[in-house]
């Protein structure tokens, strides 16, 4: 009886700890639990340590309150010119109510993909190809609206969607391809044309400049030229005026401006003319006829 006792105890124990150990219940960090109680729903725990009755208390659901990602596969969508393009999306929600999230709607991934298909086909049917390329944002901005809305009653909170990946038809890829080929190569001959322009401009400028620096340099030139021809014309005549100025204050004689007549009538015999004038205060000295007569017949003999 001893035996079965003990064995009894164990079990006893067993069960104790087993019924204390369901119990308790520890919720870690970012996680909240939904404890239904007979089958319906009790409390949502958050972070901490709770206790459960035994037998009638069950944890329903863990939730994670942690922002989540899902990446959706691409959707085939119809633009509004007929175009069929793959699009794919990545929704970030995060579970702000573990109860609804429980209790909304059965399989919540599931009903946000679905969702997101068809939101992205309403959007993008009112769109372009052009249109629809160019506008992620307006799509995103419009998507992430429409599902936040709509998963309010899910107790999900949709914080941005992003539209992936936007995948054309193959011909449609090919047209584009051409298309960006031709403009590029458009702008490359424009920019050609713009340098060859501006090279052009430059050059005209360059000898437009040249000329204008030459023209003034020989400005320069002659004006200097002038400015020192006339510079010594000037000192010519000063000396000249100085030597007359010199020769009046010394009062000279007779014989010394005699002497410079004669100077004066050597210096015109050496000329070509064959007529010479002579001063009339020079006609009265003597022997004066007799040389000027020499001197005209050596030029005569000359000729």
């Amino acid at each position: 009886m001893s035996i079965i006792g003990l064995i009894l105890i164990i079990i006893v124990l067993i069960i104790i700890v087993s019924v204390i150990a369901f119990a308790i219940r520890i919720v870690p960090q970012s996680k909240a639990y939904v404890v239904e109680r007979i089958g319906a729903y009790n409390r949502t725990c958050s972070v901490g340590l709770h206790i459960l009755v035994p037998f009638l208390d069950r944890v329903a659901n863990k939730v994670s309150l942690k922002e989540q990602v899902v990446d959706f596969a691409p959707q085939p969508v119809i633009t509004k010119d007929n175009v069929t393009m793959q699009i794919d999306t990545v929704v970030y929600y995060q579970i702000t109510d573990p109860r609804l999230f429980t209790y909304g709607v059965d399989h919540p991934i599931n009903a946000i993909e679905n969702l997101t298909a068809t939101t992205l086909r309403n959007i993008i049917g009112d769109l372009e190809l052009d249109e629809t390329l160019t506008s992620r944002d307006i799509i995103n901005s419009r998507m992430r609206s429409i599902l936040d809305e709509a998963t309010d009653p899910w107790g999900i909170k949709v914080h941005r969607v992003e539209v992936k990946n936007i995948i054309p038809p193959r011909d449609i890829q090919e047209a584009m391809e051409k298309q960006m080929r031709a403009e590029r190569e458009r702008r490359e001959a424009i920019l050609q044309a713009e340098g060859k322009k501006t090279a052009a401009i430059l050059n005209a400028e360059g000898d437009k400049q040249s000329t204008i620096l030459r023209a003034e340099a020989e400005k320069e030139a002659a004006i200097a030229k002038a400015e020192g021809q006339a510079e010594a014309l000037r000192l010519v005549y000063e000396a000249q005026a100085k030597g007359i100025t010199y020769i009046n204050d010394a009062h000279p004689n007779q014989a010394y401006v005699t002497l410079q007549g004669f100077k004066a009538l050597e210096n015109l015999s050496k000329g070509d003319a064959t007529k010479i004038i002579i001063p009339s205060e020079l006609q009265g000295i003597a022997g004066l006829a007799t040389t000027l007569k020499e001197v005209v017949t050596e030029k005569k003999d000359k000729e």
